[in-house]
């Protein structure tokens, strides 16, 4: 348990390394990854996570046929001309994402055996690119094809950190707020202290922590259980409190930044295209911070900072407009707002 909490001075902020997820940003076919690179610099970010799915659209351009996305002989060749344009841009790669759907396969499922094929090959990836971190979500799958035994699941994420150790790489697991078995934070933190490598840390995201225990799209409130804000405000400010206490700096290994918008209808309680409401809420509904979304983001990112951590904050914004169907804009002022509104939460979550 951490003792007390640091001061949090605006000054002490102001040295937090701040990245751009690359799938964050762009509206149309013509916004490709060198020119969100150039945006995204231009803005002052120093760092990107690269997208998997970057790395198919610009390989699909570079060699002028769709590649696929098992076919890592021409991802890693691909790979190789990406981190050329991040050293012409002045940034880093700082992780690769988002490895989806990783733990919980039946032992000796050909599921299984292909997520270890897959991470096989993103470490080439991320090995070529210059990059010693891997983003894995809290797996999705439907829970009649995966085991949610928490044995199983902490098993197979031992066996992929060790793998990442061989060649000095992390994993960084993620809370995604529609998942099978950890939607929270203090299921997959619960989760990473049982798995216990020395390589295995937290992706913390304010979407996913508020989008779980605060946030809820299929209600007409846009809260969990359309409870009274009193009590939900007071729930989540001992969650909060609860992370803050709980968590020790060094294994929260990024802090992804993003809000979301309220429907302006609650989205419909089925899968629809394999994806939960709140996967479909994550999926285009997520502005920047002060571009009108309503969770309570500043809270989250003051619990994280109140552990100690200053290291990597990301930008990570999927914005669709308040009807979730598209937003067309410029992207290198787009970027530069981005900044704007990441030292605005700094300074909003400084105590001084």
């Amino acid at each position: 348990m951490i003792a007390s909490a640091p001061t949090l001075t605006y000054e002490s902020l102001r040295k937090i390394p701040l990245a751009y997820a690359s799938c964050s940003i762009g509206s149309s076919n013509a916004d490709t990854l060198p020119r969100k690179l150039e945006a995204i610099s231009k803005a002052g970010f120093t760092a990107i996570e690269l997208s998997f799915p970057d790395i198919i659209d610009y390989g699909s351009r570079l060699l002028g046929h769709q590649v696929a996305t098992e076919n890592f002989a021409e991802l890693i060749s691909v790979a190789g001309e990406i981190r050329k344009l991040c050293d012409a841009n002045s940034l880093k790669v700082m992780m690769l994402q988002p490895f989806a759907n990783f733990e919980g396969w039946p032992r000796g499922s050909l599921e299984r055996q292909d997520a270890f094929t897959r991470a096989n090959g993103w470490i080439e990836i991320m090995n070529v690119v210059g990059t010693d971190l891997l983003q894995v979500g809290s797996t999705d799958a439907p829970a009649e094809k995966i085991t949610t035994n928490r044995a199983d699941i902490v098993a197979d994420l031992r066996e992929l950190a060790d793998l990442l150790a061989k060649r000095n790489m992390r994993l960084a697991y993620e809370n995604w707020c529609w998942s099978t078995h950890a939607p929270t934070w203090k299921d997959v933190w619960e989760i990473v202290r049982a798995v216990d490598r020395p390589n295995i840390g937290l992706c913390l995201d304010t979407f996913q922590t508020a989008g779980s225990e605060w946030g809820d799209p299929r209600t007409i409130s846009g809260r969990v259980g359309d409870m009274e804000l009193d009590e939900l405000n007071r729930r989540f400010a001992a969650s909060m409190d609860e992370l803050a206490r709980s968590i020790p700096p060094e294994k929260i290994y990024l802090l992804q930044i993003s809000d979301a918008y309220k429907p302006t209808r609650p989205i419909e309680d089925k899968v629809i295209n394999g994806l939960r409401p709140r996967g479909r809420w994550s999926h285009d509904f997520r502005p920047m911070p002060y571009d009108g979304g309503y969770l309570p983001i500043e809270e989250v990112t003051r619990a994280v900072l109140r552990t100690g951590f200053r290291g990597w904050f990301s930008m990570e914004i999927f914005d669709g407009g308040n009807q979730g169907k598209g937003k067309k804009y410029d992207m290198i002022p787009y970027a530069k707002q981005a900044m704007e509104s990441m030292q605005k939460l700094l300074k909003n979550c400084a105590d001084q």
